[in-house]
């Protein structure tokens, strides 16, 4: 267990400005998948801050412990955090599945938080890359000019 924290701390330190960067990415990008998931009646957050407490409070430490991870290996541990998720989102009631939606036709009722966990475990290697090169972008240049 104390492997596990040390390696654990370690991930988590960060540059502020590269966690800001997650921040604010996630939490945009929560606030489209939200948005997109209610319009397409597939499926939504109970209340609208759960989008910071999902995206930024939840999945930016999850991203930050995955980042330096090969690919596979951040989706297969990202699998694991929102199978969790989405299992406590429908069983609290703090997620709403639209009866009848696209995925539940396409899958099956049964398979729909399953589908859904498979779908946003992806969030965590291309969460990861796009934060990387968003951040690099920003910032390599205005760091290396200091």
């Amino acid at each position: 267990m104390n492997d596990f924290l040390t390696w654990a701390q370690a991930q988590l330190q960060a540059d502020r400005k590269l966690i800001a960067t997650y921040c604010i990415v996630y939490f945009i990008w929560g606030l489209f998948m939200n948005w997109f998931g209610t319009q397409l009646e597939i499926a939504k957050f109970t209340y609208w801050w759960q989008v910071i407490t999902c995206y930024i409070v939840y999945m930016v430490p999850i991203s930050l412990l995955l980042r330096r991870l090969p690919y596979h290996m951040q989706y297969a541990y990202g699998l694991v955090a929102m199978g969790l998720l989405e299992f406590g989102g429908y069983f609290f009631e703090t997620s709403y599945a639209y009866p009848g939606n696209r995925i539940e036709e396409f899958f099956g009722i049964r398979n729909f938080a399953l589908a859904m966990a498979l779908f946003f475990a992806l969030y965590f290697p291309l969460g990861n890359w796009g934060v990387g090169k968003i951040y690099r972008i920003l910032f390599q240049r205005t760091d290396a000019e200091n």
